[in-house]
C-alpha cells in the first residue's frame, strides 16, 4: 500500500509528492506491477514490462489517441479555456454500446513513452487548459505515474482529474493518492447481470463501489473555486440506459447514503446505439438497446436522483 499523502498545504497536491521524492518511487513501485499485471480488477497477470497484451490489449507503453483542450467536458472542467484531455487507447471494459470505439477497442492512436506523455501535458498547460484530464487511464496508471513525475519536474502545475470508467482497483488508486485532485468516474451499472451483459463484467457494480469509497477517501466531495472551476473532489457520471436498465435509483440512493448528498452527478442523456452494439444480430440484446432514451425516461431520472437526497447535478444536462 502506497504511503498516505499529506496534501493539504499543496496545490496540484502531487507538488509535496515530488519535492518529497515520493511520486518517483510511486512510480518506480507501479511500474513493477507491470511483470505480473494486475492493475486493474482484470487481473490479467501478463507481463507488460515484456510487451504482453492481457484484456486491454496494452503493452509496456501507453496508446494515445488523441490530446486537445476539450470544450465539451463539464463546466468546471472546461471553464473557458478548456480542459487538457488525453485520450488513452485500449480499456478494460467492453461497453457495446461505447461511442468511441475505435478508441477503446481498435488499438487506434500511437504507443508513447511517459517522456512523451509529459510533454503532451506541458504543451495543454502552455495552451492554457484548466486542468489535465486522463481519459480511460485505468489500464495505465503506472505509465501516468511515470509521467506526471517527469512533467512535475519540469514545471506542471495543473491539477489532474483521473476520468475513469469506475472499474478500477483500490490498489492503483492508492498509487494515485496524493497525485489525482479531481476524480471523475462513471457510475455505469447497479446490477452485476446487466454489467456482464453490456460491459462483459459481472463485477463491476461491487468494483465501482469500492473505487468510489476510496476516492471519496482521497479528496472529498468536489470543491470549486471563485470562478466555478473545479478544484479538488469527486464528480460522478451516470449515464441513463433505456428502460431503467442501467440502475439510476439504486445508484443515486447509494451515493446519498454511502457517500455523501452534496455528491456532485452528471446525469447524462446521451446514449445512444453504437460500438458492437450496431452490428450486433436481432435479438441478442434487449430491444431497448437498440433506440435513444426518451425525454421523459431521462426526466424521471433526474427526479429520481433528487428524491434520493442529492442535489448537485451538472445544470447543462438538466431539463
Amino acid at each position: 500500500m502506497a504511503a498516505a499523502a499529506n496534501t493539504s498545504q499543496s496545490y496540484p497536491a502531487y507538488t509535496a509528492l515530488l519535492e518529497t521524492g515520493v511520486l518517483q518511487k510511486r512510480a518506480h513501485e507501479a511500474l513493477s506491477q507491470l511483470a505480473k499485471c494486475q492493475v486493474c480488477p482484470r487481473r490479467c497477470n501478463v507481463n507488460r514490462l515484456e510487451n504482453k497484451r492481457g484484456f486491454c490489449r496494452t503493452g509496456r507503453l501507453a496508446r494515445v489517441a488523441s490530446y486537445f483542450p476539450h470544450h465539451g467536458e463539464e463546466d468546471c472542467l472546461r471553464g473557458w479555456r478548456g480542459s487538457g484531455t488525453i485520450f488513452f487507447s485500449g480499456c478494460n471494459l467492453r461497453c457495446i454500446f461505447c461511442q468511441n470505439w475505435d478508441i477503446s477497442q481498435c488499438d487506434s492512436g500511437r504507443e508513447v513513452t511517459a517522456s512523451d506523455i509529459a510533454a503532451m501535458m506541458l504543451e495543454l498547460q502552455e495552451a492554457g487548459a484548466h486542468n489535465i484530464n486522463w481519459v480511460s487511464p485505468s489500464h495505465v496508471v503506472p505509465q501516468l505515474l511515470e509521467a506526471t513525475a517527469i512533467a512535475a519536474q519540469e514545471g506542471l502545475r495543473l491539477p489532474i482529474v483521473y476520468n475513469s470508467g469506475g472499474y478500477d482497483s483500490v490498489q492503483a488508486l492508492e498509487w494515485l493518492d496524493g497525485v489525482v485532485d479531481i476524480y471523475m468516474p462513471d457510475f455505469k451499472y447497479w446490477n452485476p447481470e446487466t454489467a456482464s451483459l453490456l460491459s462483459a463484467a459481472p463485477d463491476y457494480p461491487e468494483v465501482a463501489r469500492r473505487a468510489i469509497r476510496e476516492m471519496h477517501r482521497q479528496v472529498g466531495v468536489l470543491e470549486l473555486d471563485s470562478r466555478g472551476l473545479a478544484r479538488r473532489g469527486l464528480l460522478i457520471r451516470h449515464l441513463v440506459l433505456p428502460n431503467g436498465m442501467a440502475g439510476t435509483s439504486e445508484i443515486a440512493s447509494w451515493l446519498a447514503t454511502e457517500i455523501s448528498p452534496k455528491t456532485y452527478i452528471n446525469i447524462m442523456n446521451q446514449y445512444h446505439p453504437d460500438g458492437a452494439l450496431l452490428e450486433a444480430r436481432h435479438g441478442k440484446y434487449p430491444r431497448e438497446l437498440h433506440r435513444t432514451l426518451t425525454i421523459e425516461e431521462y426526466i424521471d431520472a433526474v427526479r429520481t436522483a433528487r428524491a434520493a437526497g442529492l442535489s448537485r447535478f451538472d445544470e447543462r444536462r438538466v431539463f
